[in-house]
């Protein structure tokens, strides 16, 4: 039985997000043991600064109750603070702590060490087109109707 493109597809990401330990609840696929929202949340706050939760949240792609969990997680670890926002006493902003800031660097360059690995297993020639195939995937899933977005689910 010949399986689609669309069974191949589902088949090599699944596939690729086991062996590449996306599904590890205690620890990166780089090996540092936290959560990977916990983990993404910590190098876009490094990246970006001082985010509102609604912001952050829309980066990492989660509804609005899972980034508050995290947050709250996150403060009692000493990783990030909150403040009230000056516009809107409603709104929560947050930032990295120094402690945060530390480790937001190590996930980084752990993180960059775990890609820069898996590009030298592909031939040079080919590093561009496997690149340029996942921006392609992305570029779909933040664009096509009936795609249901991944902020819907949770942590």
């Amino acid at each position: 039985m010949a399986i689609d493109q669309a069974d191949e597809l589902r088949q090599v990401m699944q596939r690729f997000f086991r062996r590449f330990g996306a599904l590890a609840a205690d620890a990166t696929p780089c090996g540092k043991p936290l959560s990977m929202a916990h983990a993404h949340a910590l190098m876009v706050l490094l990246a970006k600064g001082e985010l509102s939760q609604q912001k952050l949240g829309a980066e990492l792609c989660i509804d609005k109750s899972n980034v508050a969990r995290l947050c709250a997680k996150m403060v009692d670890v000493g990783h990030v603070k909150q403040r009230a926002s000056d516009e809107d006493g409603r709104s929560r902003r947050v930032s990295l702590t120094s402690r945060g800031s530390r480790l937001a660097r190590e996930v980084d360059d752990a993180s960059r060490a775990r890609f820069s690995a898996l590009l030298t297993g592909l031939p040079e020639g080919r590093r561009g087109h496997a690149i340029e195939a996942l921006q392609q995937l992305v570029a779909v899933l933040d664009t096509a109707p009936g795609v249901p977005l991944v902020e819907r689910t949770s942590e």
